[in-house]
Parts: structure tokens; sequence; C-alpha cells
């Protein structure tokens, strides 16, 4: 039996893929590498080149590789994209997810793990998101990751599926020096690459009522994050109840400021951040709870903000002038 991992050569498929095998447990990865890397994934994983819309690779993959379970993290995940290519957004998040559970029920795979979002909140008005939060989604990506859920819920309730979703906010940081994050919408290579270039980074408002005047977020060691799904994973193949869905949070947050004053200090670039007008509908703090996922998944903050900054721009070092643009 084996767990396969939906888009497993991406930035946080790959290290998935790789705290399932410290698990010492059978993976196979599924990916159309259209933002993801081969040379992510390690030596003996098996490999599937294609998309999840291909309903003859994934029912081939399913049968091939004997697999049980499902940790579903591939899909199309800028938000801000979302909102001019809808279209693409519902096919790669909600078409693919069905072509995905009609070939699990065929084969009687019976366990997912859906790699969830945070948008599916929008812009909640409380001081600290919880599982019962009201979800609010503000663009086609959160639509597209509700949708997943909503389907979860349905599916499990028709065929006896046994699922969770993981609900998560910024994800940073590297696990090992050769897995990188290469978007191109993301906080921490979008700072990197503009000192590397000689630019100088922006924060958008700094008078927003918040301790510094930037906004506060949750960021999270994509590491950590990679251990909350092997956990889920392993409740569901132990037969143990889980939640529906599970928030990963700091708890706390951590400000622009701060990130850009540890940028700094780790990578020895003297800058100063220029300040930019606050960016429409962007709200002061968004931070939530883990109690939850701590409670049944052993889910903790194990690293620090500077070891996030500090493994991210190791890993971006090491990937020198290689480095790929998406």
């Amino acid at each position: 039996m084996s767990w396969l991992v939906t888009g497993g050569a991406g930035y946080i498929g790959s290290h998935v893929v790789r705290a399932l095998r410290e698990a010492e447990m059978e993976v196979v990865v599924l990916d159309d590498l259209s933002t993801g890397f081969e040379q992510f994934l390690p030596p003996g994983v098996a490999f599937e080149h294609g998309s999840v819309l291909d309903a003859k690779l994934v029912d081939h993959t399913l049968h091939e590789h004997d697999v049980d379970g499902v940790i579903h993290v591939a899909g199309f995940k800028y938000a801000g994209v979302s909102v001019e290519r809808p279209l693409h957004t519902y096919e790669q998040n909600v078409s693919a997810m069905v072509t995905l559970l009609k070939c699990m029920e065929a084969v009687g795979a019976d366990k997912l793990v859906f790699s969830s979002s945070a948008a599916t909140f929008g812009t909640p008005d409380v001081d600290l998101v919880t599982e019962e939060t009201p979800t609010m989604p503000e663009s086609p990506y959160g639509e597209t990751k509700l949708i997943g859920e909503w389907m979860l819920r349905a599916a499990g309730a028709a065929t006896g599926l046994k699922h969770t979703s993981l609900r998560y906010f910024n994800v940073v940081g590297s696990g090992t020096d050769d897995l990188f994050d290469a978007s191109p919408h993301n906080l921490f290579p979008l700072v990197f690459d503009m000192l590397l270039r000689g630019d100088t980074p922006r924060i958008n408002g700094d008078d927003y009522p918040t301790p510094d005047g930037t906004c506060v977020r949750d960021y999270i060691h994509v590491a950590d994050l990679a251990q909350a799904h092997v956990a889920a994973a392993q409740r569901l193949a132990s037969g143990e109840s889980v939640e529906r869905v599970y928030n990963l949070g700091s708890g706390g947050g951590t400000s622009v400021r701060q990130i850009m004053d540890t940028v700094r200090e780790v990578t020895g670039i003297d800058f100063e951040p220029t300040i930019a007008p606050r960016r429409a509908g962007d709200p002061a703090r968004i931070v939530a709870s883990g109690e939850l996922a701590a409670r049944d998944l052993g889910w903790e903050m194990r690293h620090s903000l500077r070891d996030m900054v500090e493994s991210a721009w190791r890993a971006r070092q090491a990937a020198g002038a290689a480095y790929p643009a998406r």
C-alpha cells in the first residue's frame, strides 16, 4: 500500500514527500511540473508525469502503485492571479478534484488529506481565526478550495471516504537546502530576488493598528506544514477519528516589518524598505489558532522566524544562478 502525493514535485509537495519517506511510508508522486521540479524528488520515489485532470493517468497511477490514500497538494494556488484566470483556477482546483475522487472511488482508495487554504476565510473580522470562523472567500482561488472541502464532505457521506482538510496561510522556509520556493508571488523569494538585483523591497502601509504599524500574518515553516500532512495521513491510516478541517496557525503572527528586519540580519544586506500606500483590502491582522491541530496532529511551530528566513536564504543561495524564474 502506498500514498499518492499530487503536486509532489512542488515546493510544498516535495517537503511532504520527504516527510513521508522519513516516516517510512511508501509514496508515489503525480505532478505535471507546471510549477514543480523533478529534481526535488528523492531517489527511488515513483513518479508519474502528468495532470490530475487526466483520468486515465490518475487511474493508472492508483492501480499501478497500489495506492490506498492520497495527499492532494496539486492545484493553482495564486489568489491574485485567480481573479484574472477564474476558469483556469476552477478547472485546476475543482474539475481536477472531481477526477481524483471518481478514480479513488473506482479503485477503493478511501483516505484523502486535502491541502486547503486559509483563503477560504476571506477577510475575517476576528482577532484569532478558528475552525468555526465563517468562510467567506474573496477570490476564485479561495472559492475553489472551499468547494474542494465541500466535495470531500459530500463524498464522505456518500461513499465513506475518510478525509480531512488542512487550512494554512503563508508557507516559508526550507527543510533542506536543495528544496526552494521559486514562486514569483510569494514574499520570501520576491524579497530575496529584489535584494540580489540591488532593488529595495517595499512595505505596503505602515500605519495599521498593529504594534509596529505593518500588517500581521501567520507564517509557518514548510517542514512543519509537511509534518502536519503526514500526521493527518497516519491518523487516517490508523482509523483514528479526525476533524473535517484543521487550521495550521501560529496563534500570534508576524509583522511584515519583523520579516524585513530578520531578512536584513540574516542576509547581511543592509537595506531600509520603502513605504508604499496600503493595498486595498489588506486587513491589519489575520492570525489563526492551531489548537485543534495540536490536539489531534501534534501540530506545533517548531521553527522560529529566524529559522524560516535562514533556511529559505540558504536554499536560495544553493540554487545560485540556476534558480528558475516562474
